[in-house]
């Protein structure tokens, strides 16, 4: 069977997104450096099985306007999907950053909520405890 290995995403800021995510899931570093012939530059973020690359782009200091519409837009990603052991211990360090969280449910099999973090990127939290 095949398996996911990562997802790559474009923020303002690797190393601040990477350190976000490695103190909220305990994920480590795997790889970062310079990409696209030094246009780019990329962290790897995750476990020994799979992780998050995370790009900045050509010009970090650039804004770029935000489009809401992920789920309407094709080729957009939606959200990160990150299963923990303990979501109420989660929720905690995810407002002690200082980001908001929504979408709460309990359903079947698990329980869950989603947070946007600085970049607007949508992480879904659950837990099947």
């Amino acid at each position: 069977m095949a398996q996911l290995e990562h997802v790559n995403i474009t923020v303002s800021d690797p190393k601040k997104t990477a350190a976000m995510l490695s103190d909220l899931f305990g994920w480590h570093t795997r790889w970062e450096g310079s990409v696209l012939g030094g246009a780019g530059y990329t962290m790897h973020v995750g476990s020994d099985e799979s992780y998050v690359a995370i790009f900045s782009g050509f010009d970090p200091d650039q804004t770029v306007p935000k489009a809401d519409a992920s789920y309407q837009t094709r080729g957009a990603m939606n959200h990160l999907g990150v299963v923990v052991d303990d979501l109420d211990a989660t929720e905690a360090k995810v407002k002690a950053l200082g980001f908001e969280t929504h979408s709460h449910a309990d359903y079947e099999p698990g329980r869950r909520f989603y947070f946007h973090d600085a970049d607007g990127v949508e992480i879904e939290v659950i837990s099947y405890q």
